[in-house]
C-alpha cells in the first residue's frame, strides 16, 4: 500500500474510533436513575424533588404515560373513583367527574409532571442494569432511539424501577394460529369498534379490557363472541350511587376480608344476577381475596353483562384450534370469524434488562409482598408492581422518595464516585 493509501486508511480507522467512542459515552449521575414515565416513576420523581434529590427518569417512550397515550381505547375511563387514582400531592381538578376519561387522565398526568418539573430523557431504552460490586454503584446501559449504537452507560448509586406491571403485551400461543389468515391485534392497538362495523369478531380475555373492547363493539353495531377462557369475578361498578370498591374500602374497617367478600358476591347476585348460567363461572375464592393473593382484578360491570345477558355479546369457551378463517372451540363447536381482538393482558419486563434475582422474581416482579415490596438492596428500590393500581404505586412511590432523601441529606450529598467507576465517565448529572 503506498504512503496515500495508508494515510487515508489511517484518517478512516481514526475518524471511525472518534464517533464510536463519541456514540457510547458514560454518564455519572449524582443522585437516582429512575426507569419509566408513568404514574409510578412521576410520583417518585416528584416526590424526589420535594426531598431536594437530583434524578433522572429514563423512558422508552416519546412521551410520558405511553400505556395511557398509545396503548389504550378510546372509550377508557378510570375504573375507580379519582380520589383513588390521584398522586400523591396533586388532586384532580374539582370540575373532572368522578371517573375520569382517558384524555382527562393523560392530562392530569402532564399537569403533574409540570407541576414538578420532571423532565424525562425520551426515547432511550434501558438494556441492561447491574450492580458493580467492585465500585458499590450501578451500571445502566441504555440505547438511543433504540439504536444500540448509540450507547450510554450511566453510573448511579440508586436505581428506581417504575416500569410497571403492563410493560408488554401478552400474546398467547394457539395451534394453527398461523394458517388463520384474519386480523389479529392485541387489545392495546384496539380504538373503536367502528372499524369492525359488519365483521364476525372474537375477544379473547374476559377481564376489564375484554369485557369493554366487547361493549364497544356492541356500541357500534358488532355481535362480538367473548372467549371466556377461566373463571371470573363480576361485580357491579356502583351500588346505590355508591362505587363498589369504595364501599368495599369502608367495610374493610370493620369487617374481615372473607366477610367483606360475601357482602359483595351477594350484592353482586342480587345486582346482575347469576353469571355461571352465561358462561361466566366465579371462581372458588372471593375477588377480594383473589386479588390479594393472586393480583387478578375482578371486573367492574360497566354495562357489558347486560349484553350478555340480551345475546348482543356471546360467551364461548377455550379455543381449540384456528384453522383459515375459522375458530374451533374446545366444545366442538366452530365458528367463521373475520378479527380477533387479545385481551390477554400484560407482563413486567423486568427480567429481560435487570440482571438481578433477589428481589425481583422470574416473572418480574417483587418477591416480598405488599407493603414491603418497594425496597432491595445496593440502593434498588421499585414503585409501582404492588397489583394494587395507582394507590398502590403513590404507597410506593412516597416510600421510596422518602428514604433516598433521608440517605441523600444524611450521607450522599456532597459524596464523589468511587474513582473506579467514575473515571471513564465523560458528563455529568
Amino acid at each position: 500500500m503506498n504512503s496515500v493509501g495508508s494515510a487515508a486508511l489511517i484518517a478512516k480507522t481514526t475518524s471511525a474510533n472518534h464517533e464510536e467512542f463519541f456514540a457510547k459515552r458514560c454518564v455519572w449521575v449524582n443522585g437516582p436513575v429512575v426507569v419509566g414515565a408513568g404514574p409510578s416513576g412521576l410520583a417518585v420523581a416528584a416526590g424526589l424533588k420535594e426531598q431536594g434529590v437530583p434524578f433522572i427518569v429514563l423512558e422508552r417512550a416519546n412521551c410520558i404515560a405511553s400505556l395511557w397515550q398509545t396503548r389504550t381505547y378510546n372509550r377508557l375511563k378510570l375504573h375507580l373513583p379519582k380520589q383513588f387514582c390521584q398522586l400523591p400531592n396533586f388532586p384532580f381538578p374539582d370540575d373532572y367527574p368522578e371517573y375520569p376519561s382517558k384524555d382527562q387522565f393523560i392530562n392530569y398526568l402532564e399537569s403533574y409532571a409540570h407541576k414538578f418539573d420532571i423532565q424525562p430523557q425520551f426515547n432511550e431504552s434501558v438494556q441492561s442494569a447491574e450492580y458493580d460490586e467492585t465500585c458499590g454503584l450501578w451500571r445502566i446501559k441504555t440505547a438511543l432511539d433504540g439504536d444500540s449504537k448509540r450507547e450510554v452507560e450511566y453510573i448511579c448509586r440508586w436505581i428506581v424501577v417504575a416500569t410497571g406491571e403492563n410493560a408488554e403485551k401478552v400474546v398467547p400461543k394457539f395451534f394453527g394460529f398461523h394458517e388463520f389468515g384474519g386480523d389479529i391485534i392485541h387489545a392495546c392497538e384496539y380504538k373503536s369498534g367502528e372499524e369492525y362495523r359488519g365483521k364476525k369478531v372474537m375477544v379473547v380475555g374476559c377481564g376489564n379490557s375484554g369485557m369493554e373492547v366487547s361493549l364497544d363493539l356492541c356500541n357500534h353495531d358488532v355481535k362480538p363472541l367473548l372467549c371466556v377462557r377461566s373463571s371470573v369475578h363480576i361485580l357491579p361498578k356502583d351500588v346505590l350511587g355508591k362505587s363498589i370498591f369504595q364501599l368495599a374500602m369502608s367495610l374493610l374497617k370493620w369487617f374481615s376480608v372473607s366477610t367483606v367478600d360475601k357482602i359483595l358476591l351477594l350484592l353482586a347476585s342480587l345486582l346482575l344476577g347469576n353469571t355461571d348460567k352465561y358462561g361466566l363461572k366465579r371462581p372458588e375464592v372471593g375477588p377480594l381475596e383473589l386479588k390479594n393473593t393472586e393480583g387478578k382484578t375482578p371486573v367492574l360491570d360497566l354495562g357489558t353483562f347486560g349484553k350478555i345477558k340480551s345475546g348482543q355479546i356471546k360467551v364461548v369457551p377455550g379455543i381449540k384450534r384456528f384453522s383459515r378463517g375459522k375458530v374451533a372451540f374446545v366444545d366442538g363447536e366452530i365458528r367463521e370469524i373475520d378479527s380477533v381482538i387479545l385481551a390477554t393482558g400484560y407482563r413486567s419486563n423486568v427480567p429481560f434488562w435487570l440482571k438481578e434475582s433477589d428481589f425481583f422474581t422470574k416473572n418480574g416482579f417483587p418477591k416480598a409482598p405488599f407493603p414491603n415490596g418497594w425496597k432491595g438492596n445496593a440502593g434498588l428500590y421499585a414503585a409501582g408492581f404492588t397489583k394494587r393500581g395507582l394507590s398502590g404505586a403513590s404507597e410506593d412511590a412516597i416510600r421510596v422518595a422518602e428514604d433516598i432523601g433521608k440517605i441523600w441529606k444524611e450521607e450522599t450529598k456532597q459524596k464523589k464516585p468511587p474513582a473506579a467507576c467514575h473515571r471513564r465517565c465523560i458528563s455529568q448529572f
